[in-house]
Parts: C-alpha cells; structure tokens; sequence
C-alpha cells in the first residue's frame, strides 16, 4: 500500500514541511513518485521512518541519524537492538524521576540523582586503574593504604549524591554517559596530557595579552579555536562548546576563587575578557 506525503503526516504526527525536509538531505526518501509528482511511501519506508523517530527521541543530530542508517555493516535487528537499549535506559531513568516526584507529593521530600548505577562506576574504576602507570598507583597506595582501600574510597564516594550531580554535569559535557565511559577507556599517557596542559596554559597567556582587543576580531577567535582543539585532545571529547561556555561563565564571575586566581596570573580583567572572548567565539 502506497501513502501520500499527506497521509504519511496524518498517520504519524510528523509535519508534511518536515517530511519534505528529510527527503531534501537524503535521510527519508520517497519510495516512489506519482506521475504528477506527488512522494509516495510504502510499508518499508514507514519502518524506517519509525526508526527514525526512535533516534530524534533521544536528540540525536539528523546527521547523525543519516550515518547510522546509512552504515552498511549495520542491519535492521541491530539497529532495533540499540533503540531498545537506549529507549530501555531512558525508560529507567525516568521511572527514578516519577518515583521521585511520587514521594515528594507523599511528603517525602528525597530526590534520586543517579547518572551511573553501581555496575557502571566499577566500570568506571576499572579503566581509570587498568590506564594507570605504577608511578600513578603508588600516589594512590601512599594517600590510602592499599589499592584496594582507594577502590572502597572510590565507589562509596562515586555513589553519593554529590558525586553523582558532578556526573550528570560531565555527562552533559561529553554528550551521554556511554561518552563519558569510552572516553574513560582510552590509556591516558601522563607526558602527553601534561603536554597540552602547558599548551593551553601558552594560548590563555596569549589571550590575556589581547585583552583591550575586540573579542571577534580574527586574531583572537583564532586563539580560542586554537583553545578548542587542544581542549577537545586533552578531554578526549568530540564537541566541548558546553565545557567551554560554563568556563567562560566562572571566567565572567561565577567563580569567584577562579577569576582571582586567573587575574593574580595574567593581570585585572584577564579573566573576564578569557570568559568574553570564548562566548564570543560559540556565538557563531
């Protein structure tokens, strides 16, 4: 059976000008044309339509959502299986949140800010020790004891309610949890981290000695690019405007302790024009 644009809309909710707009990037396209030029869907394609949605569920770019499609090493049954897991995740998560409102209108006034559950932060444990050189472990083995004291540590304080607030802001910065948890994966060698550390530490000197200059001028938003990419190195994370922006908010003031602390390095107002010059750049 073959459906209109029209009823395609009707059937599932979704706009005939969105429609028109994903056969405009290639992401769902017609199955075929009428004579007078009319799309016409077929039963297949409102499966892939279907699986479309479940992907704009979750806020995944289209972009994004055409790659996957588009993968060839990808079938039907796998690309069903990741929906159900996200959709399984998202399903849990917000179960917690309406218990949650559930006791606060019983009165009982308790939240539930679980981001990792406990098999996840001793997944989390793991790599960061199985990346660690014996150099690393020995800080460790002095500050606590044992390894294995600093793992009891590790997964009592991970599981507290503050620890887990700081991973929901992380996990925004990463863009999911999973980010969070495969970039935990990858062996961090100590040279190189401190390698772009110092090469950031050079661009922020670099910036504070601009500062009297228009933060949109080319040379300056070529300094915070520079900023960008060696952030997205040193986090090990594919976009870090969020990161970025809530830097430049405590850079402006909203820490304290921080914009002295930049200023008594690099003068009166270099943390402020830091802060301006990064919103700048993001405002494109």
């Amino acid at each position: 059976m073959m459906r209109t644009v029209k009823e395609i809309a009707e059937l599932t909710g979704i706009s005939a000008r969105t429609l028109h707009y994903y056969d405009e990037i290639g992401l769902f396209v017609p199955t075929s044309k009428s004579e007078a030029g009319y799309r016409l869907y077929d039963d297949k394609a409102l499966e892939t339509l279907q699986q479309i949605l479940f992907f704009r569920e979750f806020d995944i770019p289209l972009k994004e959502i055409k790659a996957i499609m588009e993968n060839p090493e990808l079938d039907r049954n796998q690309i069903l299986k990741v929906q159900k897991k996200m959709l399984m995740a998202k399903k849990e998560r917000l179960e917690r949140l309406i218990g949650c409102i559930d006791d606060i209108l019983k009165g009982e006034n308790r939240m539930d800010f679980t981001v990792f559950c406990e098999a996840e932060i001793q997944a989390m444990y793991d790599s960061m020790t199985e990346n660690m050189n014996e150099e690393q472990k020995q800080i460790f083995i002095e500050h606590y004891g044992s390894m294995e004291a600093f793992r009891e540590h590790y997964l009592e304080y991970a599981s507290t309610e503050q620890a887990q607030k700081n991973f929901a802001k992380v996990a925004e910065w990463y863009g999911s949890k999973e980010a969070v948890m495969e970039a935990l994966k990858k062996p961090c060698v100590p040279d190189v981290m401190t390698s772009y550390q110092k090469r950031m530490g050079a661009i922020q000197e670099k910036i504070a000695k601009k500062k009297g200059t228009d933060v949109h001028s080319l040379e300056v938003r070529e300094l915070i690019g520079e900023y960008d990419f060696v952030a997205k190195q040193l986090y090990q994370m594919e976009d870090v405007k969020k990161l970025m922006l809530e830097m430049a908010e405590a850079y402006r003031g909203g820490h304290k302790e921080l914009q002295e602390g930049f200023d008594s390095v690099y003068g009166e107002g270099a943390a402020l024009y830091m802060g301006e010059a990064i919103e700048a750049f993001y405002s494109r």
